[in-house]
């Protein structure tokens, strides 16, 4: 094992975090095992690391609590990691740490809800096409667990939305004032009235918010949407695919963009920055009109 200082402030929260995940290498893993990445060889590949330091760290993080190894071959057995409950808690510590980024690293310390052509998130979500959706289920407006991937049709348009409201005073202070953020109850409706289009072309439409359930219900009945919105306030998603996010009223919040994913789960198309609603929803179908004649 690497030598480690122990932070011993016993009554200091941060420094017995850090004694877990203060080494930069284990926030990464836990980055990459968020994304469904599980073996040690893909660790491998994907971080670079010697597989000496990889070893070691993905036994403390084991050790931690952190991980968990499950076997998946028996002859040799081979092992994957998989977060824990406890690890996927530090998915709100990533999603914060890329935020910070984001804004104080590659931009300019502005709260945004959206970005520039040029900016680096803005490159990280264009990437994604060809990349896959890792197997995971978030919680629907009827609180059931549901994959954000739809196996009945062969395409899944993901439309990520900041924040919708059925009562315009239960929108954060300052809402108005954030570049970006406004515009969500017209996207929602856009989809709603285009969605016999989406359904024609063979795509399944689901929202994608960190709002609570009960909120993105209760929106949805205000709206009459005729599809699910799924809440990813445990930041499942966001941290699988690394979206963009800005802070604000106290939580993470997706930036607006929008995904088409085929039935194998891989982005086929990734829209980003939107800064035309409208045309936004036209760019989606028009990406499953595409694939569904290639």
């Amino acid at each position: 094992m690497p030598q480690r200082t122990r932070l011993d402030d016993e009554h200091c929260a941060i420094a017995q975090a850090l004694d877990v995940v203060g080494d930069w290498w284990t926030l990464l893993i836990v980055r990459d095992t968020a994304r469904g990445v599980h073996r040690f060889d893909a660790l491998q590949r994907e971080l670079g690391m010697s597989r000496k330091v990889l070893a070691e760290r993905l036994k403390l993080l084991v050790e931690c609590g952190v991980l968990v190894r499950e076997p998946y071959q028996e002859r040799p057995v081979r092992h994957e990691y998989r977060l824990t409950p406890r690890g996927r808690a530090l998915l709100p510590v990533l999603i914060a740490l890329q935020d910070w980024g984001d804004t104080w690293v590659l931009g300019e310390g502005e709260t945004m809800a959206t970005s520039t052509e040029t900016s680096g998130e803005t490159e990280r979500v264009r990437e994604l096409v060809g990349t896959r959706v890792p197997e995971l289920h978030l919680t629907d407006f009827d609180g059931e667990s549901r994959d954000p991937v739809s196996a009945s049709t062969p395409y899944t348009v993901l439309y990520c939305f900041p924040g919708a409201y059925a009562r315009a005073e239960s929108y954060p202070p300052g809402w108005a004032g954030i570049p970006g953020a406004r515009g969500c109850t017209l996207e929602s409706c856009t989809f709603r009235d285009q969605l016999a289009h989406f359904t024609a072309a063979g795509a399944t439409v689901h929202g994608v918010s960190t709002q609570r359930p009960d909120e993105q219900r209760a929106f949805a009945d205000k709206e009459a949407l005729r599809f699910p919105l799924l809440s990813d306030a445990g930041l499942d998603l966001t941290a699988a695919l690394r979206l963009p996010t800005f802070r604000t009223a106290g939580m993470s919040r997706l930036k607006r963009l929008t995904l088409v994913v085929d039935r194998d789960r891989t982005v086929i198309e990734a829209i980003y920055p939107i800064t035309d609603i409208e045309e936004s929803v036209r760019a989606a179908l028009a990406a499953v009109l595409r694939a569904g004649t290639a």
